[in-house]
């Protein structure tokens, strides 16, 4: 399990969009839509092969069969960083390594990308969606690699929730990166970034 990317959502993918740019001081490249949950997103990259997504629902698509992912459907607030996402080789085995709630498999594209998404039947991920999301990229396509570079670093990921202990030692196994921080505290992200010499936070 290795760290993917991280999301940011809004009631709208404008608002999503102008709270990355607003916060990291870089302007954000276009993304696409999504079928089966009827999202669309814009991208950044960012250094060390990780990038960012700002997304919304996609006012403009139909309503989906299912809830959405990322608990899109009880979105409310100011846009802000929910999600933190990992790929994994076989996301059919760190699945069935996890306790349950992490999701099903479900399969999805944008264009000639593949990937299948673990997504739990309510949309809600375990630790009030602090847990992270899991992904497993089918072939070679991956966003990071077709992005512009932002001069953006991630430094840190701060995971906080009132049962951060459990949801540590539940990925211990699985995840070792120094950049992610599990912290005790109201559930919510933090992610920490050097921008051009400049330290930015986003939450």
């Amino acid at each position: 399990m290795e760290l993917d990317h991280i999301a940011v959502a809004g009631k709208t993918l404008a608002e999503a969009t102008a709270h990355v740019e607003a916060a990291l001081g870089v302007s954000l490249q276009q993304g696409g839509e999504h079928a089966v949950f009827h999202t669309h997103n814009t991208l950044l990259g960012l250094e060390d092969g990780l990038y960012l997504e700002a997304i919304a629902i996609n006012p403009a698509a139909p309503l989906p069969e299912r809830p959405r992912w990322f608990d899109l459907d009880r979105f409310s607030g100011q846009a802000r960083l929910t999600n933190w996402i990992c790929r994994c080789d076989d996301l059919d085995a760190t699945l069935a390594a996890l306790p349950e709630g992490y999701g099903a498999p479900v399969s999805l594209q944008r264009g000639d990308l593949r990937w299948r998404m673990a997504v739990p039947v309510d949309g809600v991920l375990p630790f009030d969606n602090c847990a992270p999301a899991l992904i497993e990229w089918e072939g070679d396509a991956h966003p990071a690699a077709r992005l512009t570079a932002s001069g953006a670093r991630l430094a840190k990921l701060t995971v906080t929730h009132p049962d951060a202990d459990a949801l540590r030692r539940i990925l211990a196994p699985h995840l070792s990166d120094a950049r992610v921080n599990f912290e005790t505290g109201p559930a919510g992200l933090e992610a920490r970034f050097e921008v051009t010499g400049a330290d930015r936070v986003l939450a």
